[in-house]
This record gives C-alpha cells, structure tokens and sequence, in this order.
C-alpha cells in the first residue's frame, strides 16, 4: 500500500498511526544531531507519539484542551502534534521568533493549559508571558534538558507505549473536530486563531495526492526548511508530504542549503518567493565572478531558455538551446540536487519573471495559493501543466468562484471552522459556506490567477503576513511621528514612510528603533524616510482624517522602491 492508496482516514493522527504501522521500518524523518544526519523510522515516529500522548494524559490533558507548541524544526514538533491531536487535544503552533507580548495574546486568547517548548530562553519567555495573560499553565515540557521548572522531554519517553491502542482511539476522532489553531494577523493588529479541523488538512492531503502520484514521489525525499508553525509547513511538511511517502529532511538552516541541496537531493521543496529571489542572485553573482565566455554562455542560454517557455523558438534556436542545456542548465540543476521534480512556491505572489528564470534552466518551479483559512492549500499548478502567471487550478473538492466585487471565494471541506473567539470576523470570512479569501483575481480556463489584494493586510516576499494597522499604531503612538504609512507587499521587507511631528525630524530614526524593539523579527521595518504630510488638500487624506494609504503608496511608489531595495 501506498500513502496515496488510502482515502478513508477521519483525522491526523489516524492517518499518520495507520501509515507508521504498514511502513514500520521505513524512513520518516532526518535531522542533523550530533555532527551527523540521524534518521527516524515511522515505527520510531509511533512509539515515540504513543509514549508522549500517555504521558500527557497522566498530566492532566484532556480532550479540547490546548496545548502551544513552540520548536524550530525537528522530529520533536511532528510526534508533539500528532500526540496531542491523538488524546483530542488541539495543537497551537506558535513562532520562536514571536515577542513576549505575541505569546501573551496567542496563550490569553487560545486559553492554553499546556506547553511544548524547544529552549530554555523560550520556556522563560512563555512563562513570563502566561503570568502576564492571567494564564496558569498545567505544565511545560522542555526539549532541552535541564530547563528550570520544565518537564524534560526524555522523561516523556521513559515509559514504553504501544501506538495500537491509540490507533484505535484516534480512529474515533471525527473528522470534523478541532485539530488545531493556528493564529494569523488581523487587520486589528492582534493574530487571530483560526480553528482548523482534521478535514481541513486531509482535504490538502487528498488533493495534492493526485500530483504526487502522477509525479511518483512516493520514496523519495523532501527537503524542508520554511517553519513548522507556519500554516503552509505545518501541513504540508508535517502532515501531507510524509503521508504521500517522501522522507521529510530537516534542513539546518538557510545558509546550509546548498550543501544540503547536494547531500540530501530532494525531489520536492517548498519555498517562499524570497528564497527564488535569494537563490537568483546567488547565481548571478557567481556567473558575473566568472564572466567572460561562460557568462555569455549562460546569458545564451537563459534567452533561449525563456523564448522556450513561449514556444518562441526556430529550428536553429531549438539545437542551440539543446546543447546549452547539456552545458549550462545541467549544472544549474546539478546545484539543486539534480533530483528535483517540484520547486513548489507559496505564501506569497511569485514573479512571473522570478520563476522565468528558473523555468528556463529547467528546473520544475510551481506557483500555488492558500490561506490559512483554507488548510491552507487551495490550489497549484501542475508541472506538466504550468502556467507560471497563475496560481493553478482549484485542487480536486475545491470549488471556486469570483464575487461580484471581483473577490475570490472557495468552498469546500479545506475551509476552516471560523476564528477562535471571534464571531464577527468569522461571520465576515464565511457566508453561505464560502470563505471570502481577501484577494481579487479572475478564472480562467479553470485556472486562477490573482490581481490584487482586497484586505488590508502585508504580505512580504517571504510569506509573513503582516498588519499595517498594527505598526502604523506603534509608530504614531512615539511622539516624534505624526503620521505613517507603512508598505512590503510582495517585497522582502517592511519599509515606511513617516510624517515627523513639528521640530521632531531629527529624532524619527530614534523612534523607528524604538517602535522595532516591540516588534518580532518579521514585522520590523527595515527602512523608512521622512515625507511631506498627508493632508486633504493633497488628496491623501479623508475629510474624517483618515490616510487614503493605497493613494499614499501609489504617490510614494518610486521612494518606497527605493526603500525596498536599501531594506
């Protein structure tokens, strides 16, 4: 049996227990410890998740109960989720890089009783935020020995369990109970927690599965490195791939992904645009050191390989092309692993030019879109099938429709139950059934492609989703700033532009470095200047006094440009 063989699983943890029992001695994970690659097989996976999940159990976690999650990625994340999901829990996977105050909202709002932590820098950071939301946690299991007050996680392996039992516990588990929260910005500027549940996930699972089978990925590998507590790697690498058969590697980091690139040779990566545009310049750069007759080669060659894209190419061009892909794109590819069957990028808008690029040297680059609302897979393109200025067709039981506004919305078991403690903003996502996903876009023969975002939200090259409300409210609370505007969609990072108050424009940056010490890693702003204000009279602002910011941004757009590439 295949992973793409079985249909009938009600939830996560059924899925991965029944799978560990019909591939026992197959490998299921990879990580570096210890100066070496360690493998962990899927019967490891199981008992090491039935041990876990009795152990839980003994402290007090029952069925509903929350429990945070709080690792970078290692075979620790997927055996804690899939435990707690197993005894009924909901998993809360949260960011490592999130603030203290981030944590506070996230375990006030979740109501968390229970934590799993990588660090004891996070266990600390946790517990102060916990007192601070009125929170009294049942109890905190490190996965680093020796955390004070921590619960060291070898002791939740001391006691052998056998994963039958809970094999047949999770087989109860309907499909439609919570499996998860998973919290994601609002234009409030407070993440919302947005309650997934086990059919979410295996409605992604069941769709991509078609793919997968076609592409035959089933034994080989899967290289990953995008966070386990981001929606996308949350299913996708911890749930979809190493249910399809690929053995799921850890990667050590983004400045060991060359390396890894050869030693691991994946057949599947999942990446964010900012990793195309990281990975581009690379080679450009090396190619530039070269120069000379191999630059022109590649110069040659990567014109030749775009017309190709186009079907732009005579006979002549077409022989050329043939023996420049034998010279320049088969090393190109070579870096990569020489393995690759998808490069699949998401979490952000792909340039159509970015993945151009790629494409021409042939490796198999694949634009897709989700949202966290939606598990988060809603659809991909298929590598025999791509067409790179759109996000692809709807996966298989995912219908979708343009609004009259001309916004998206998708239906379907991928769509999420609502926000957690929120019914108003779930009443606004959800009508009738459809989720309206904030983007505007257009079908067309059955594939989408989006134009435009219609929510007021940031979403950086990287992925991030992040509130201007929020940071524009941090920064005219400094008394220095008057008004700001901040921007970053579809670029690497948050710039703004600031409207200093009366004699205070010395003293902005000042402000900004302030403002940049309340904030996590991935909302800070990266670059700013000062600019004239908003006023009615100039047309960018209301006669409520409100910023007319799409107006502000489209008058700023060469200086916020600007701003983008200095960030």
């Amino acid at each position: 049996m295949t992973g793409a063989a079985q249909q009938e699983w009600n939830s996560l943890p059924q899925m991965m227990l029944d799978l560990s029992r019909n591939w026992h001695g197959r490998p299921m994970l990879r990580h570096w410890r210890d100066g070496a690659w360690q493998r962990i097989t899927w019967g490891e996976f199981a008992a090491r998740v039935a041990a876990l999940a009795a152990f839980l159990r003994a402290q007090g976690v029952v069925p509903g109960d929350r429990v945070l999650l709080v690792s970078e990625n290692r075979p620790e994340f997927p055996i804690a989720d899939t435990a707690v999901m197993a005894i009924g829990g909901v998993t809360v996977p949260t960011y490592v890089t999130n603030t203290q105050a981030d944590h506070t909202h996230i375990l006030r709002d979740s109501g968390a009783s229970f934590a799993i932590v990588a660090t004891t820098r996070l266990a600390e950071r946790v517990r102060q935020a916990a007192a601070e939301a009125g929170i009294t946690l049942g109890g905190m299991i490190c996965l680093e020995p020796g955390a004070p007050g921590c619960i060291d996680w070898a002791q939740t392996q001391a006691m052998p369990a056998d994963p039958t039992p809970l094999l047949a516990e999770a087989e109860l588990i309907p499909p439609g109970r919570l499996a998860c929260l998973v919290y994601t910005s609002g234009t409030g500027g407070l993440p919302k927690g947005v309650m997934l549940p086990h059919r979410a996930m295996l409605a992604n699972r069941e769709g991509v599965a078609r793919i997968a089978t076609r592409l035959q990925l089933d034994g080989t590998s899967y290289l990953s490195f995008l966070p386990l507590s981001h929606s996308y790697e949350h299913t996708v690498g911890g749930f979809l791939l190493p249910s399809l058969g690929l053995e799921v590697v850890y990667s050590r980091g983004a400045d060991r992904l060359a390396a890894e690139f050869q030693e691991v040779r994946p057949t599947v990566i999942t990446a964010v645009p900012r990793l195309f545009e990281v990975l581009r310049a690379r080679i450009e750069a090396q190619v530039e050191k070269e120069g000379g007759f191999k630059e022109k080669l590649f110069r040659r060659a990567l014109a030749l390989g775009l017309k190709r894209l186009d079907g732009r190419l005579s006979l002549l061009e077409r022989a050329q092309h043939a023996v420049l892909d034998r010279l320049v794109g088969s090393r190109i590819r070579d870096r990569f692993g020489g393995k690759l069957l998808a490069l699949v990028s998401g979490g952000a808008r792909l340039d159509p030019d970015l993945s151009g690029f790629f494409l021409a040297f042939g490796l198999p680059v694949i634009q897709g879109y989700g949202q966290t609302e939606a598990g988060p897979v809603i659809s991909v393109n298929p590598p025999w099938a791509n067409r790179r200025v759109t996000v692809g067709p709807p996966l298989p039981g995912v219908e979708a429709r343009i609004a009259e506004d001309g916004e998206l919305c998708v239906r379907g078991a991928l769509v999420m139950d609502g926000y957690w403690n929120d019914p108003d903003s779930t009443a606004r996502a959800l009508v009738d059934g459809w989720l309206h996903t904030g983007d505007v876009g257009e079908i067309t023969g059955g594939y989408i492609r989006i134009t435009d975002r219609k929510r007021d939200f940031i979403k950086t090259l990287g992925g991030d989703m992040v509130s201007p409300a929020k940071l524009e409210g941090l920064l005219m609370a400094e008394p220095e700033i008057a008004q700001a505007v901040v921007a970053g969609e579809g670029r690497p990072a948050i710039v703004a532009l600031l409207v200093p108050a009366e004699g205070a424009a010395a003293r902005v940056q000042a402000a900004v470095a302030r403002v940049n010490g309340k904030l996590s890693t991935i909302e800070r702003i990266r670059a700013s200047t000062v600019v004239e204000p908003f006023t009615v009279e100039n047309g960018l602002l209301t006669p409520t006094m409100k910023v007319k910011r799409r107006l502000v941004l489209e008058h700023h757009a060469a200086t916020v440009e600007g701003l983008a590439r200095r960030g």
